[in-house]
C-alpha cells in the first residue's frame, strides 16, 4: 500500500508536525517506515493524536504553535529514541539477512543500509569501474579518475547513490552510466574458478546457508530470455554439493551476499554426472517460469474477455432499454393518432410515428454494429493471445564454478 500526504507549508503547524513526525521521531524512516509502530510506542497513538488536535484548535499564532510542539517533542523524544534503539538492536542481533531486506532497517551504524538490488549494483560498479574510479571510503559515493567508455562523453561526476541527492549525479540502476555498466558485465565470460565464500566471518544470519558449511561442490547462473508479446529475462540458478545434494535457488543465490576469495584448482570442469543435476536443475526452472507465464497469460486472457462481455452486456441493455421507451412512445403517439379529432392533428402525429421509427431501425443497426465490434475485439484480442503463445526462448549460460562454503 502507498500513501501520499501533502503538506501545506504555509501552514505553520502542518510544518511543525511533519518535522516532528519525519525529522525527530523518524516516522517516515525508521525501523519500520511504518507509523503504527512509532505511535505505539508513545503510551497511545490516539493520545498522541488528541495532542495535536488541541495544538490545532488552540493555538493563533506561529510563536504558540512552536511553543506546543516543541513541549510535545520534549516530553515524547526520549520515550520514542529508546524505543526505535531497542527495536533495532533486536533486529540486527537476531534475524535473517531476508528479516532485515523485508522489514527495510535503516540502522545507523551500518552506513545507510541499501536495499539488494542497489547493493548488487554498488558492488559491480565497483567491480567494473577499479581502475577508472576514485571511490569515498565512507559514502557511496565515487568520481571518474578516466573515462572508461572513451568512445562517448562521460560526466567525470561526482556521482552518488541515497535520497535527496543534490550535490552529485544520483547514481541509481535508471542512469546511462549504470546501464552502459550492467551492458559491459553481461558481456563477461568469465574463468573458470572456485570461490571460497566466507560464512562464519561475515557477521550475519543467512539461516539458509548454514547447513552448507563446510561443503562444497558446484553451481552455474543461466539467463533465460523469453520473449513473445512481451519479453521478460530470468535469473535460474543451479547448484550442488559434491555429495550430490542439489541446492535450493535461493541458497545459490544468498552465496553471493557473502565475501568471498577464489582459490586455484587443477580441474575446474564438473563430470557429467554433476553436469546432467544442474542442466535438470534448470530445465525444472526454466519450465516452472514457463508456467509461470502461461498462466500470467491465461489471467491477462479471461480478464479481457470479461472485460469484453460486462462491455457487451451493457451496451446491449442500454440499446435494448432505450428500444424499449421507442416503442412505448410509438404505441402511446399511435394512439393518440387515432383519437385525434382533426386530420392536421393526425398528419403531425403519424410524422412523429415515422421519426420515432427511423430512430428504432437506427437502435437496432446500433446494436448488430456492437455486435460486431465485440466480436471483431475478440478476434484481435485471440490472435494476441496466439502471438504470446509463440515463445522465442534463448538460455545464456553466464558462468560455472567450484564453491566451497566457509
Amino acid at each position: 500500500m502507498v500513501v501520499v500526504n501533502f503538506l501545506n507549508k504555509a501552514n505553520a503547524a502542518d510544518v511543525r508536525v511533519y518535522q516532528l513526525l519525519d525529522e525527530k521521531f523518524k516516522l517516515f524512516s525508521g525501523v519500520f517506515g511504518a507509523s503504527d509502530e512509532v505511535l505505539g510506542a508513545i503510551e497511545s497513538g490516539v493520545d498522541f493524536e488528541k495532542r495535536i488536535v488541541e495544538i490545532y484548535q488552540t493555538c493563533r499564532t506561529p510563536e504558540q504553535i512552536e511553543f506546543n510542539f516543541n513541549a510535545l517533542q520534549k516530553d515524547l523524544e526520549q520515550q520514542i529514541d529508546e524505543k526505535m534503539q531497542q527495536t533495532r538492536e533486536k533486529l540486527l542481533e537476531n534475524f535473517d539477512e531476508e528479516v532485515h531486506e523485508k522489514l527495510k532497517i535503516k540502522d545507523r551504524e551500518s552506513n545507510d543500509y541499501l536495499g539488494k538490488f542497489d547493493n548488487w549494483l554498488w558492488q559491480l560498479t565497483q567491480f567494473y569501474l577499479g581502475d577508472y574510479a576514485l571511490f569515498e571510503k565512507k559514502e557511496k559515493a565515487f568520481v571518474l579518475a578516466r573515462n572508461p567508455f572513451p568512445e562517448e562523453e562521460i560526466h567525470p561526476g561526482p556521482y552518488r547513490t541515497g535520497r535527496n541527492v543534490e550535490d552529485a549525479n544520483l547514481y541509481r540502476i535508471g542512469h546511462p552510466l549504470a546501464q552502459r555498466i550492467v551492458q559491459k558485465c553481461k558481456a563477461l565470460i568469465p574463468a573458470a574458478a572456485e570461490l571460497v565464500f566466507n560464512y562464519t566471518g561475515a557477521g550475519k544470519t543467512i539461516s539458509i546457508l548454514e547447513p552448507l558449511i563446510g561443503k562444497n561442490g558446484w553451481l552455474c547462473l543461466t539467463n533465460l530470455t523469453v520473449s513473445s508479446f512481451d519479453t521478460e529475462d530470468w535469473l535460474l540458478f543451479g547448484g550442488v554439493t559434491d555429495k550430490g545434494q542439489d541446492l535450493d535457488p535461493d541458497q545459490c543465490q544468498r552465496l553471493f551476499s557473502l565475501t568471498a576469495t577464489e582459490s586455484p584448482q587443477l580441474s575446474l570442469t564438473p563430470d557429467d554426472t554433476i553436469r546432467a543435476r544442474l542442466d535438470a536443475q534448470l530445465a525444472q526452472q526454466q519450465q516452472a517460469v514457463l508456467t509461470r507465464m502461461s498462466e500470467k497469460n491465461a489471467e491477462f486472457f479471461e480478464l479481457e474477455m470479461a472485460k469484453l462481455e460486462s462491455w457487451a452486456s451493457d451496451l446491449k441493455e442500454s440499446l435494448e432499454h432505450e428500444l424499449k421507451e421507442i416503442d412505448r412512445e410509438i404505441k402511446e403517439t399511435k394512439r393518440e393518432a387515432q383519437l385525434a379529432a382533426s386530420l392536421e392533428d393526425k398528419l403531425t402525429l403519424h410524422k412523429r410515428i415515422k421519426e420515432l421509427e427511423s430512430r428504432r431501425a437506427e437502435k437496432r443497426r446500433g446494436l448488430f454494429d456492437a455486435q460486431d465490434a465485440v466480436d471483431k475485439r475478440k478476434d484481435s484480442l485471440l490472435s494476441e493471445i496466439e502471438v504470446r503463445l509463440k515463445q522465442g526462448i534463448v538460455k545464456t549460460e553466464l558462468f560455472t564454478i567450484g564453491w566451497k562454503l566457509t
